[in-house]
């Protein structure tokens, strides 16, 4: 077993001296990992850390807390534990430590400048998980398992840091060969053997049914999650040269998504979902989000929501969003709404700009070479709001005035946007646009300092 880690490490860290780190729980998997860490660091001169996360869940977790600071203490090996305090969620128990567990080791690998941490998970580990991600009806991605090392700044919280799993190659079994071989105490937790939770009924009661009627299943598990990944790179690969050959100014071409096979085009959008950060929609609401979106007519306002965003569709190109907080009152004239929220009155005393939270944003006062005359608009009672319908605008002297709705598809700004792009007056005169611009009827042409208004959004 010294020999697959050290190739593993091998592989990972070249010929370097860096640190590296445990996750070290006192389990019988952490304990074998941390007693090889040792080893290896002691002959190839690398500093070893071990991290310990407390979740305060068990009732024995001070004691394995202490038990792990004094096993390192014995082995020379610098020991940091962090406090966590779990709170109820709606994704459970197991879900919400884990989150909390690998945020903190992030955290501790950073402080102690540590880019490599090393998990005990193994080949059982792999075979669990592979049949978890079956139970729940995943992809390629989900049946590929787990990598030998990968970078998840997401989980970590922490974008230099690489986690890797050494052992993977390693069934459970030689590792209780190991531990009993090298007399390595661990401690046990009672977790472990509840029913309740999924991948202890998978190893409790499952596995031991595969092993006597499939003996050593776990490496043709891990041969399966092998071609899965290989699959899933190759899927990877095609979504981006799909994706490239989609986008037009950022976004995506509707045509050309339609011109794809289903299977095509839903492998290009959980790619472009990735990129943007956001959660893997389900295949359910992946159908339906291509149908809305792509069989809809032309000139349709479309939105589909995701949990974490809206997904739009604007002159045949496709949007991502943000979920924007509501304006109050806010409603879009283009489509019949009725605007119930008053304007918000106000003056300008040469500030440079004026925040306006309940519309989302910030009014700047610039200087420019065309604009209204700065002592005209001080002595004027502003007024900003939202439309109401039939604003009309003259943006400059050569131009027709128009209504706004004209202005703003000839500016192509996308109809929801512009329900949260507000306008001032002064009385029943409009000065300014946001989106559009400055009304020229009321441009200066004395000897003073000229002010064009600007619109900033701020609103998330």
């Amino acid at each position: 077993m010294p020999a697959v880690f050290a190739r593993a490490l091998a592989s990972l860290r070249g010929d370097n001296t860096s640190p590296i780190a445990i996750a070290y729980s006192g389990g019988l998997d952490s304990s074998a990992l941390l007693h090889l860490a040792h080893a290896y660091g002691k002959e190839h001169g690398v500093p070893v850390f071990a991290f310990h996360v407390h979740h305060g869940i068990s009732p024995n977790a001070d004691e394995w807390l202490y038990h792990c600071q004094a096993t390192c203490a014995a082995l020379g090996i610098t020991f940091e534990a962090c406090r966590v305090v779990l709170e109820k969620t709606s994704s459970g128990v197991e879900a919400a430590a884990r989150k909390l567990r690998y945020a903190a080791l992030g955290a501790m690998c950073r402080s102690h400048g540590v880019p490599l941490m090393l998990t005990a998970h193994h080949l059982d580990d792999q075979a669990e998980t592979l049949l978890l991600q079956l139970l729940r009806g995943s992809g390629t991605a989900g049946l590929s398992g787990m990598d030998a090392a990968n970078a998840a700044p997401e989980l970590l919280g922490n974008p230099d840091l690489v986690m890797a799993r050494p052992l993977l190659p390693v069934s459970r079994a030689q590792l209780e060969q190991y531990v009993a071989a090298n007399a390595i105490a661990y401690v046990e937790d009672e977790s472990n053997t509840h029913p309740r939770y999924a991948r202890n009924a998978l190893r409790h009661q499952v596995m031991p049914a595969l092993a006597q009627a499939f003996p050593g299943y776990q490496e043709r598990f891990a041969r399966s999650a092998a071609h899965a990944q290989s699959a899933q790179r190759l899927l990877g690969e095609l979504a981006v040269q799909d994706l490239a050959s989609c986008l037009v100014d950022g976004y995506i071409d509707v045509a050309a998504l339609r011109s794809m096979s289903l299977d095509r085009a839903y492998n290009m959008l959980r790619h472009w979902f990735a990129q943007q950060g956001l959660r893997m929609p389900s295949t359910a609401w992946l159908t339906e989000m291509v149908a809305q979106l792509v069989e809809a007519r032309s000139d349709a306002q479309l939105l589909v929501t995701h949990p974490d965003c809206h997904i739009r569709r604007h002159r045949d190109r496709l949007f991502i969003t943000p979920k924007l907080a509501d304006l109050a009152g806010q409603r879009d004239p283009d489509d019949e709404g009725i605007l119930v929220k008053e304007g918000e009155r106000f003056s300008w005393n040469g500030e440079a700009s004026l925040a306006f939270p309940a519309y989302g944003g910030v009014l700047h006062f610039d200087t420019a070479e065309q604009g209204v005359e700065a002592g005209w608009l001080r002595q004027q009672a502003l007024v900003i709001d939202f439309r109401k319908g039939g604003e009309r605008l003259k943006p400059a002297a050569n131009r027709p005035t128009r209504a706004l709705k004209y202005h703003y598809q000839a500016c192509d700004v996308p109809a929801w946007e512009r329900e949260r792009l507000p306008i001032v007056s002064s009385g029943k005169q409009l000065l300014f646009a946001a989106g559009i611009g400055m009304d020229c009827h009321h441009f200066g042409a004395g000897s003073g300092p000229l002010i064009a208004l600007r619109w900033e959004s701020t609103a998330a």
